[in-house]
């Protein structure tokens, strides 16, 4: 089980932690299930950047980066050396602590 944080860059949002979260999802799916906006316009398909999202901690509990999201990774909006994309942070087996930030989802218009 897994304990995950989330922060965020967006004004007035305080972190949500969320405390035994299973493996085999996710960060996009954990973020849906518990109400945190984490646009995602392809649907969580690994086809766009709108589920961009910054690991603070944790990187080595989540799949690793492929070519393909590395990709789409150059597209998002201001991109890091922690960048990832939420729908392809499938979380491992295993236990422990995942942070991450998430950037202002205001700058995107629907899903």
């Amino acid at each position: 089980m897994y304990t995950i944080t989330f922060k965020f860059e967006q004004k007035g949002l305080q972190p949500v932690t969320l405390s035994g979260v299973e493996a085999d999802q996710s960060l996009l799916e954990v973020a849906l299930k518990n109400d945190i906006e984490l646009h995602h316009n392809c649907g969580g398909v690994c086809a766009c950047s709108t589920c961009h999202l910054y690991v603070e901690t944790g990187e080595c509990y989540l799949e690793e980066l492929s070519d393909k999201e590395e990709d789409f990774i150059d597209r998002a909006v201001s991109p890091k050396l922690n960048s990832r994309l939420g729908c392809q942070c499938v979380l491992q087996n295993g236990s422990g602590e995942v942070v991450v930030t998430l950037p202002d989802q205001t700058q995107f218009l629907g899903e």
